[in-house]
């Protein structure tokens, strides 16, 4: 199968929080849609990372109704029919549906390949070749496929995808070992483990991290969707009917009210029998937090990394971070913290304590 002629919808889900990149990130105007690198935002870079594979017409954009605005202004080559105001929260299994049930509707049983919207994945060739391969895959033996990370560290943040036996390897030809895609059945998926798991898990060598990045037919998710969770099945097909009529909005929201928040995961992925896992050899992250930064900035000889004019006096292996790249932080005397200034908020934590930002932000919030 040619690329050219490959049936393939990219679907980016940007709805997302981001609590933990608070005081940048807030409720109005979450991490997703902040410029975290001086060049483009992480949404814009989801886009980028596919723009060469589909036009824009075959990008769907799935994020909150109060983000809509923001996502036009970001990327006004998307058509304003595909980008998709989600009314209220209910997981990525409600994300995931709509977008399927919209997609057949528009374009028949294309593949569908699901990212979101908050990644880094570098290089960006190498990503697109493994993507590439997924999809004929799923196309070929009409199965659903997650990607998964070697994982470089036990983490205790991410879920785990335990790979059976090897069923595919693309491009055998070539001579290193960074250019062969490795395909696996998938046989289970773990939730975020404690430390002791999670050392287990690496050590074994048959854990990968799960990205949270999916290939599949429309049909395909579909009907797994119809097996396990029906009443998801139903209400978005129903509020599909009114996909780009005067009723939309009402008929979406309706839909919307009748669900409960599942993740594709919990609600299906775990339950599905034919799942495959394609071993993902690019960089990943996903830029859960402030500390995530820390390969991305520049570091003084002190190991402070930062972003802003940072003035440091006996101060080491601090994260300092400006919106404004032309303010200045002086640090003197202090080490392990974590400092971000944006607009009038500021953030002062030891780096240890990051994970806390969030049950915080939601305090802040509720008052």
């Amino acid at each position: 199968m040619e690329e050219e002629r490959l049936d393939l919808v990219v679907v980016i889900m940007a709805g997302g929080a981001g609590t933990r990149f608070w005081p940048l990130s807030t409720e109005e105007r979450p991490k997703q849609f902040l410029d975290l690198f001086g060049d483009r935002t992480l949404l814009q870079k989801s886009f980028d990372r596919v723009s060469s594979l589909v036009p824009p017409e075959r990008i769907l954009i799935l994020t909150n109704a109060a983000f809509v605005s923001i996502v036009k202004e970001q990327l006004p080559q998307i058509p304003v029919e595909n980008i998709i105001g989600e009314p209220i929260r209910r997981d990525t299994a409600a994300a995931v549906g709509l977008a399927a049930v919209l997609c057949r509707r528009r374009f028949g049983n294309p593949v569908i390949a699901t990212s979101t919207a908050d990644h880094l994945i570098e290089p960006v060739a190498l990503f697109q070749k493994t993507l590439l391969s997924a999809v004929r895959r799923a196309v070929d033996d009409n199965t659903l496929y997650t990607f998964g990370i070697e994982p470089t560290y036990p983490a205790t943040g991410y879920g785990y995808l335990e790979r059976g036996m090897q069923i595919a390897v693309d491009y055998k030809d070539e001579d290193e070992d960074d250019h062969r895609i490795e395909h696996f059945r998938l046989l289970r998926f773990k939730e975020k483990p404690d430390l002791e798991t999670a050392c287990r898990y690496v050590e074994s060598g048959r854990f990968y991290w799960n990205s949270g990045m999916f290939v599949w037919t429309a049909d395909a998710i579909l009907k797994e969707i119809e097996m396990h969770l029906p009443n998801h099945a139903i209400v978005l097909s129903r509020a599909a009917a009114f996909d780009q009529t005067p009723q939309w909005d009402q008929a979406l929201k309706a839909a919307f009210e009748s669900l409960h928040a599942v993740s594709i995961d919990f609600g299906v992925m775990e339950k599905a029998q034919n799942v495959c896992c394609v071993a993902s050899r690019f960089s990943w992250n996903d830029v859960g937090g402030w500390l995530a930064l820390k390969s991305y900035l520049p570091e003084d000889e002190a190991g402070n990394r930062y972003r802003g004019k940072a003035m440091t006096l006996d101060a080491t292996d601090n994260l300092v971070f400006c919106e404004d790249p032309k303010e200045t932080m002086v640090v003197i005397g202090v080490k392990d913290l974590v400092i971000v200034r944006a607009g009038s908020r500021t953030l002062i934590t030891h780096k240890d304590r990051t994970e806390d930002l969030k049950k915080l932000v939601q305090a802040m919030e509720k008052k």
